[in-house]
């Protein structure tokens, strides 16, 4: 199987805290299916969310290959952290589990990772942040990525990290308004941390913000996180 078959269809999932989708592509990232959703199932531990991308996998039609974008560290396959899952996911082989149920080749990633694959340029230093049950990030130089950046579990500000002070819990309890300021102090200091040409804002509260960006600042759909998915085929080993 080459990357010049136009006819190679590849699954892309991504695992959230709150849901998990999935979508075929084609080769250059077209979805050729509506993209698709279940609940994350609570609680959500290795079994019960596989089954649900299972069932996710049984409504798109035929595919070839598999992308995963997962929430939290991944090396090789396997899943070290989970903070918005459940335990069970730490040292889980997600990649293994996943190529024998379905039948076909898998590669996992960040999910944060995978959604900056379906958003940057691929020329300087490019930062994405996803705002959803958490605060994902992932970092990219010259289209090269950083991998397993979990900016979102350092401190930001009063003590707190940035998904504390972000994350769609601490976005209910404050509202929007509030929230949003807190977004404003955040991309100013990743401005001074990483000094960025661009900055992508993604994930499902994505939409709830209601800022006078930068001009290198741009709002991406939460569709991104799926389109990233043939990055993970574009070379012979997948991102780490």
């Amino acid at each position: 199987m080459t990357e010049e078959n136009g006819s190679i269809r590849t699954l892309s999932v991504d695992i959230g805290g709150s849901g998990v989708k999935a979508m075929v592509l084609d080769i250059t990232g077209v979805p050729l299916t509506e993209r698709k959703r279940l609940d994350t199932p609570q609680p959500a531990t290795p079994e019960v969310v596989i089954n649900a991308i299972a069932v996710l996998a049984a409504a798109q039609g035929e595919f070839h290959r598999v992308s995963v974008g997962f929430p939290g560290v991944v090396r090789c396959g396997v899943t070290e952290t989970a903070v918005n899952l459940h335990p069970d996911w730490i040292g889980f082989d997600l990649q293994t589990a996943l190529t024998n149920l379905l039948n076909k080749p898998v590669r996992v990633i960040n999910d944060a990772d995978m959604q900056g694959f379906g958003a940057i340029a691929g020329k300087g230093v490019e930062l994405v942040i996803t705002l959803g049950t958490g605060f994902g990030s992932a970092l990219f130089v010259d289209g090269k990525l950083v991998p397993n950046m979990e900016m979102g579990h350092h401190p930001f500000r009063k003590g707190e990290t940035f998904e504390e002070q972000l994350g769609r819990a601490e976005l209910e309890k404050i509202g929007e308004k509030r929230w949003n300021r807190r977004l404003e102090k955040a991309i100013a200091s990743l401005h001074h941390l990483f000094n960025y040409d661009y900055l992508y804002i993604g994930g499902g509260e994505a939409v709830r913000v209601d800022l006078q960006l930068p001009l290198n600042v741009k709002l991406i759909p939460n569709i991104t996180g799926l389109l990233g998915g043939i990055a993970l085929w574009r070379s012979e080993k997948t991102p780490k």
